[in-house]
């Protein structure tokens, strides 16, 4: 029976996610021992805007310190889409890849991580940098939270689907849009700004957003299939049209956004 103490945390899993004192209480996957690990690396490095692990209890569920804050599910609110929001969360993103870097070896990177890596391995990346991963106090992003996606790649791949969510780099079809496609390039700009992304990988980011949310799309169907009843409840959702429209809508404004982030 769970603890009367224990208080369900929004924006997770139902029933799957609890705050037990100044713990988080979360199911545990295959990946959660890489996840811990990465978490006591980021601890070890001075990175204090993330969980610090606390490893399983009895049941095999992970646990983790809870990071003080609120969480948005979406950028609906003022707060949630301010500009010091977006500037704070690419800085945030910016200082966690940069804590990741000396984590990478060929053995961290061949952990058993949810995701799979993508090469070239230049960070440790979120796998899901999205509102609804951060931590916020006022309109300042503070702190980053669900590592469950955690997993080797580039760091752009990490970037491009941050500003998809930030900006957001989303059509008219999408029921969390807004902003005009004007507002949306800058607000993308301004987070690949606060980021220091160069130059380089902002000519290639609408090429990458789109690879990433193919490769989404694609992962969404495999683990359906394969009998993952989250993902065939996303797909009968119809998440996977909403990521298809999306794409087709940054295929469609890509030489704009490119020109408008340069």
């Amino acid at each position: 029976m769970m603890d009367q103490e224990k208080q369900e945390l929004e924006g997770g899993r139902a029933n799957q996610i609890f705050k037990d004192g100044d713990v988080v209480v979360r199911p545990a996957g295959d990946w959660s021992t890489a996840v811990q690990t990465l978490l006591a690396h980021l601890n070890e490095v001075g990175f204090d805007a993330a969980p610090k692990p606390l490893g399983f209890d009895e049941q095999g569920n992970e646990r983790v310190s809870f990071v003080e804050g609120t969480v948005f599910n979406s950028l609906s609110g003022e707060a949630a889409r301010s500009e010091m929001a977006l500037q704070s969360a690419a800085k945030l993103l910016r200082s966690y890849h940069d804590a990741t870097v000396s984590f990478l070896s060929s053995a961290t990177v061949g952990l058993p991580w949810m995701l799979p890596a993508q090469e070239p391995f230049e960070a440790l990346c979120h796998g899901d940098y999205a509102p609804y991963n951060v931590v916020q106090q006022g309109q300042e992003i503070v702190g980053i939270i669900d590592f469950d996606t955690a997993h080797p790649a580039p760091r752009l791949w990490d970037v491009a689907y941050a500003v998809y969510r930030w900006a957001p780099l989303t059509g008219a079809h999408n029921p969390e849009t807004f902003g005009s496609l004007e507002e949306k390039i800058g607000r993308a700009k301004l987070f690949c700004d606060a980021y220091q992304l160069g130059p380089q990988e902002r000519s290639r980011l609408t090429d990458m957003t789109i690879r990433r949310l193919e490769t989404m799309i694609a992962y969404m169907h495999a683990q359906a299939a394969a009998g993952n009843e989250t993902f065939a409840a996303h797909i009968q959702d119809q998440h996977d049209q909403l990521y298809t429209g999306d794409i087709g809508f940054i295929k469609a404004h890509a030489a704009q956004i490119r020109e408008g982030i340069g």
